[in-house]
């Protein structure tokens, strides 16, 4: 709680104050501390390293003589002579050069002969440019498909499509005969078809420069719908000028 000030001409300033003394906590001790203490000093002893070591020290006579620290190998014992001629038993004697060797017995010429074989050829293998390793065989630059019994035949699939598109072509031919001669279809002649191509190109040149001059900012319908109807126009008419300029003959219905 703060304490209350009052002006200099208070009466309350004459009344005798209470001075409240403020006691602090006690100071935290750690139970553990004797045991810290006594570990550290007990830590301190085994780390001095001053006086005379606690170790036999040698004599100055035994000191270290060259060669005395390196490995000797144990001595060489002779056999008696009773243990030499101990063995009564004769070995048998040594096999000649024509003699074949027993079964389960290989001799150093047999060695020979089983280890001089062909060597295995390698796989031919091969390696791209990042590093990738694969079998020759499996890379595609071995022509193995000129083995095939069918090589060079024309597929089933192929020659049953082109037998589909003569059929379609005598059918379309027979069509075009038959309505010749009911005079419901006439042949269109070039210089007409010439006339007709100069037309549409015509009208294209004319829409394409009407289409140059539109505003190239679109911000009402009425521009963009111009614009969309002037591009169908110009589209219609250069399937209509491929169609024509594709095909030199062209049938008309006779009306």
């Amino acid at each position: 709680m703060s304490e209350v000030v009052y002006p200099p001409e208070s009466v309350y300033n004459c009344l005798p104050k209470t001075e409240v003394l403020t006691q602090k906590p006690s100071r935290y001790m750690s139970k553990f501390r004797q045991t810290v203490i006594l570990e550290e000093k007990a830590n301190k002893e085994t780390m001095r390293t001053m006086g005379p070591a606690k170790v036999e020290v040698a004599s100055p006579d035994q000191y270290t003589k060259k060669h005395l620290k390196e490995p000797k190998l144990a001595k060489k014992t002779h056999p008696s002579k009773e243990f030499c001629h101990s063995c009564t038993v004769k070995k048998p004697p040594v096999p000649a050069r024509t003699d074949n060797p027993s079964l389960g017995i290989h001799t150093k010429r047999d060695f020979i002969k089983t280890t001089t074989l062909v060597p295995m050829k390698p796989q031919p293998t091969c390696v791209d440019s990042k590093g990738h390793k694969q079998r020759l065989e499996n890379s595609g630059l071995v022509p193995k498909y000129l083995k095939k019994k069918d090589y060079g035949e024309v597929p089933e699939y192929l020659i049953q499509r082109n037998e589909e598109k003569q059929r379609d072509q005598e059918d379309y031919e027979n069509f075009v005969k038959d309505q010749k001669e009911q005079g419901a279809i006439k042949l269109m002649s070039d210089m007409e078809r010439q006339a007709l191509l100069a037309d549409l190109k015509k009208n294209w040149d004319k829409l394409h420069h009407e289409y140059q001059g539109l505003s190239l900012v679109t911000d009402t319908l009425s521009k963009k719908a111009h614009k969309e109807k002037l591009e169908a126009a110009m589209k219609q008419l250069e399937e209509d000028i491929d169609l024509f300029e594709k095909f030199k003959t062209i049938y008309l219905p006779n009306h």
